[in-house]
């Protein structure tokens, strides 16, 4: 479903990315793991056309590399950054209605579907985004990203400030999500979280991919999560 090759990031003459490689199939569900500063927030908007990518990178079989954001998500493939983005002045149902490609041909979920997955949004779906609590914000951004109806989820650090309940109760949706059969890449730090729902790893280390596999087979390797995981 999405393929990346080769791929190469710069912020001004600061080479970040230098040469990942991935693959995500329909379905499945992908840890990128590796510590702050290694390159996985710029693989994911690399792979959104924020960050401008060298290589290739591929969805569905087309490329995407150098096309604009809004151009990329309208094919599919949805993205839920580490910055919450939200409309603090909105509703929380306004946010939702935001998040609808097409008015006239809505997707597979709807406001009431995403509502009844987050209680704590259906209490507070009248009032203004801005009031909602850090681990409120992340759910709305993820419902807001799913009324577009993705084919793939590039899911950034999700849990990253939360507490230890809100934490859990991110992890348990993002694994109902990928019940649904959405493939999602999920960039994360706690290994609780990424490996219960993970079906394949990816661990990061110097801007590219230094491992690859199973979470059976990376509980395994305690070499790589010393020299790559462990601060």
């Amino acid at each position: 479903m999405l393929s990346v090759k080769d791929l190469h990031a710069f912020y001004g003459k600061s080479h970040v990315l230098r040469g990942v490689n991935m693959e995500i199939m329909p379905g499945e569900v992908i840890a990128l793991l590796g510590r702050n500063g290694v390159g996985r927030s710029t693989t994911a908007k690399a792979i959104m056309g924020e960050v401008a990518p060298k290589g290739e990178i591929t969805f569905k079989g087309k490329p995407i590399a150098g096309l604009e954001s809004h151009q990329i998500a309208r094919m599919g493939l949805g993205y839920v950054p580490e910055s919450r983005d939200i409309f603090p002045t909105m509703t929380v149902r306004q946010n939702l209605v935001l998040g609808v490609k097409d008015m006239k041909n809505p997707g597979k979920y709807s406001i009431d579907q995403m509502l009844d997955m987050f209680p704590n949004l259906r209490a507070r779906a009248d009032n203004p985004a801005g009031v909602l609590s850090g681990g409120e914000k992340q759910m709305l951004t993820m419902c807001r990203t799913l009324m577009g109806d993705p084919e793939l989820i590039i899911i950034d650090e999700p849990t990253e400030g939360l507490a230890p309940k809100i934490v859990q109760q991110i992890g348990d949706t993002i694994a109902e999500i990928a019940k649904t059969g959405v493939a999602i890449l999920l960039v994360e730090q706690k290994l609780s979280i990424a490996l219960r729902i993970a079906n394949r790893v990816y661990v990061m280390g110097h801007g590219e991919i230094v491992y690859g596999g199973t979470p059976a087979e990376f509980a395994t390797r305690d070499d790589v999560k010393k020299e790559w995981l462990e601060v």
